[in-house]
């Protein structure tokens, strides 16, 4: 079976968060049940450099523009790039430009993609497509109502709070009969909303986890589209993200002092010193080793981690932050590293080797989000023997089992979990953790649960491939 998959980002060519990665492993991973994955990426600089002078296969209308489609191989995926130099060829990220704010025509540049993929999907005689984000949403919408063939859609919502909104006056740019403006299409509260597009023209939507499924169809969770996602609950589910387990493995990781590995954990106390050097902390073997891997945002809960900082240190903790976000936080974590000499330490920016050497340096690691649809981080923690410490919510209650009572003595715990949102059951955590990785038996063992979580694609890729199939019977 062959699935046309856009988003505007894939790793490795191309990532500013999770949703890279979701692009980028999953069509590897679908290979193996039968799925013949093309990917559609806009042209971005370092996409075209990757498929060089690759053959056109598609030129598409020039509704924005002149545009076509190169295709190669690149690395496990095969690419269709959508080359449109006076949309993508740019400096800075996908979204914004390099002095910071958006790009003041994301609304156009993205509706290009769609229309691209609704042209590529039809030409190319795919079975079914798979758009990932708001930045895929208008691609229903043009299959809908412009297509020659009908293609079936399955829409995954990587992360609710980012919805693609721009003003009514775009409209008429997009080429889409009066029809389209409308409740019952890409109208929403009189914007045109991208992901409320996609939500409603898709044939299945999914995200990415079965708690955040549920999460984002009740008024608390649902970002004001809740009531959509409640009317279409018989075509809403979640499956959980995957880890690509080749690239992210201990056993054979460079960036790790010693590599290690579920059979063999003993070389894993090696690479503890090595972050705590590193981090500029005390090289002392028994303290509590925290780190904390990701964006410095209110969603990630990096202000619940300095309010209960005071918990970790009584506890003899220490704290590595390694990540970049909010600048009124990034001050936050540079003054607490100051103020905290030898405990704890920061480093304002990222750098995926040192990310690394946290997840397999540290004896646990924080994922305090506030919602988190799934997570990466508490999976990588996973399979490199850091049990994460984790808020209940999204993704992260999916794949963390709690070390309660009750899961220790069942011998199943692979990390904690603490109400979302709560500073001081966040210490409680800390004070809890502290005193597991201080008796070495039970941390041990408790660490080899979270090395034993299946974090790879395969089940979920099965899951992906019966839903495509599904769709593609039901057309």
């Amino acid at each position: 079976m062959r699935v046309l998959a856009v988003a505007s980002e894939a790793y490795p060519l191309v990532k500013t968060g999770g949703l890279a990665d979701v692009v980028g492993a999953l069509p590897a991973a679908l290979a193996t049940e039968g799925i013949d994955v093309t990917t559609l990426l806009p042209g971005y600089p370092a996409v075209m450099q990757a498929v060089g002078d690759a053959p056109v296969v598609l030129t598409l209308s020039d509704r924005f523009g002149p545009a076509r489609l190169r295709r190669a191989q690149v690395g496990a995926l095969d690419l269709l790039a959508l080359e449109a130099p006076h949309l993508f060829d740019r400096a800075g990220n996908p979204y914004a430009a390099p002095g910071g704010g958006d790009w003041p025509d994301n609304g156009e540049r993205f509706a290009a993609l769609g229309l691209a993929a609704a042209e590529a999907a039809t030409a190319l005689g795919v079975q079914a497509m798979h758009a990932h984000d708001w930045q895929a949403g208008l691609a229903g919408a043009y299959l809908r109502h412009l297509a020659p063939r009908q293609v079936p859609t399955v829409f995954t919502i990587h992360n609710l709070a980012f919805q693609g909104q721009f003003p009514a006056a775009l409209f008429p740019r997009l080429g889409l009969p009066g029809e389209a403006w409308s409740t019952e299409g890409v109208e929403y509260f009189g914007s045109l909303g991208f992901l409320k597009a996609g939500l409603w023209y898709a044939d299945r939507i999914t995200t990415v986890s079965p708690s955040y499924a549920a999460e984002i169809r009740t008024p608390a969770g649902g970002m004001g589209l809740d009531g959509l996602l409640r009317g279409r609950a018989a075509v809403v589910s979640g499956i959980l993200n995957g880890l690509d387990d080749a690239a992210w493995d201990p056993a054979t990781d460079p960036a790790l002092a010693e590599r290690f590995s579920l059979a063999a954990p003993g070389p894993r106390a090696a690479n503890k010193p090595a972050l705590q050097g590193h981090f500029g902390l005390l090289p002392d073997p028994a303290a509590p080793l925290f780190a904390f891997v990701g964006r410095l945002a209110w969603q990630k809960g990096m202000d619940l981690i300095l309010e209960a900082l005071p918990a970790l240190l009584e506890a003899g903790g220490q704290l590595a932050i390694l990540g970049t976000g909010e600048p009124a936080l990034e001050a936050r974590c540079r003054a607490v590293a100051a103020a905290h000499p030898g405990r704890v330490g920061a480093a304002i920016g990222f750098d995926e080797a040192l990310a690394r050497l946290c997840y397999g340096g540290a004896d646990a690691v924080l994922v305090p989000s506030r919602f988190e649809p799934c997570g990466l981080a508490q999976l990588c923690a996973l399979r490199y023997g850091a049990p994460p410490i984790v808020a209940r919510t999204g993704g992260l209650a999916d794949t963390v089992i709690d070390a309660n009572e009750a899961a220790l003595a069942a011998g199943c715990a692979s990390g904690l979990q603490f109400p979302p949102g709560d500073a001081a059951a966040l210490a409680g955590a800390l004070g809890h953790a502290a005193a597991l990785i201080t008796d070495a038996a039970a941390w041990s063992r408790i660490r080899a649960n979270a090395m034993r979580c299946d974090v790879s694609w395969r089940r979920s890729a099965a899951r992906y491939a019966a839903l495509f199939r599904e769709v593609a019977r039901a057309a």
